[in-house]
């Protein structure tokens, strides 16, 4: 299965590694990552200091980026987050916007919610050692 991986900003800067992690992880449960050129930001930092217009700019440039029918991964829940829950409201007076935003919504997985969800890593019987925490 094609997904679409959102890298985001923080990672692509500094925590390349997560990214290449992100990537082997995806592979080893039968998903083929593919890095759309392009990607920036989703814009939440511009959004979280109040500065609306840079953050819909950003978003329509994901929505850009990001368009199509493939799931989009990402290993950031705040990045899944702004684009499910907060791009709606930055397209609200924009019905075709709106539209592709919904749709986005709709295709993006923070990489453990892929994993479970859709990828079923949960039934692959793995096991580990030690204590693991989830935010």
């Amino acid at each position: 299965m094609k997904v679409l991986l959102f890298g985001t900003c923080l990672v692509d800067t500094f925590f390349p590694e997560v990214g290449e992690a992100t990537v082997r992880l995806l592979r080893r449960f039968g998903a083929t990552p593919v890095f759309p050129k392009g990607q920036t930001c989703c814009g939440q930092p511009a959004f979280n200091a109040g500065y609306v217009g840079e953050a819909r700019s950003a978003a329509a440039h994901f929505l850009t980026v990001f368009d199509g029918d493939d799931p989009i991964v990402t290993p950031s829940g705040s990045c899944a987050a702004m684009v499910k829950h907060h791009y709606p409201m930055l397209f609200r007076d924009d019905p075709a916007m709106l539209a592709r935003a919904k749709r986005a919504g709709g295709r993006i997985y923070e990489l453990s919610q892929f994993l479970v969800r859709v990828a079923k890593a949960h039934e692959a019987g793995l096991r580990g050692r030690g204590k693991v925490t989830y935010h």
